[in-house]
């Protein structure tokens, strides 16, 4: 069995949704040595998120951005938690909703995602610098 755990630090990108599966798996050489078994990402901060989704067309992540916006607003007149402007608070909630982790398959050396799937970086607040993504590998 081999276990393998690296952190991994993506640079910073505009808020929205951003494809990073090609940023991870050449961060993870030892991915190739693992014939069965699985990959966790876990993003190591609190207003962004990771997910998995449609890898192809780039509207889709457009509209997920549209739709978290007006599921979580900035300037909510309810929101308390504002000392660090007014993106902080919906980007705690939008982290939540979506979650800090994700796990993959790894089959033959490769992350086993479907045809059209890749892993997000929800990047949800308008300056949140460059992240940092613990990548845990499992497997034999």
């Amino acid at each position: 069995m081999h276990f393998f755990q690296k952190r991994l630090r993506l640079p910073a990108v505009s808020r929205g949704f951003h494809l990073i599966t090609d940023l991870l798996v050449a961060e993870l050489p030892e991915l190739e040595q693992i014939q069965m078994g699985t990959a966790q990402f876990f993003i190591q901060h609190t207003s962004a998120s990771l997910s998995l989704n449609e890898n192809a067309d780039p509207t889709v992540r457009h509209d997920f951005e549209q739709f978290f916006n007006r599921l979580a607003p900035e300037n909510a007149p309810y929101f308390r938690h504002t000392l660090e402007g007014p993106d902080d608070m919906p980007a705690h909630l939008k982290a939540s909703l979506l979650g800090h982790a994700v796990s993959v398959p790894i089959t033959r050396g490769e992350l086993a995602l479907g045809t059209w799937q890749g892993i997000y970086l929800g990047e949800h607040r308008n300056h949140g610098g460059r992240r940092w993504v613990l990548a845990t590998l499992m497997g034999q």
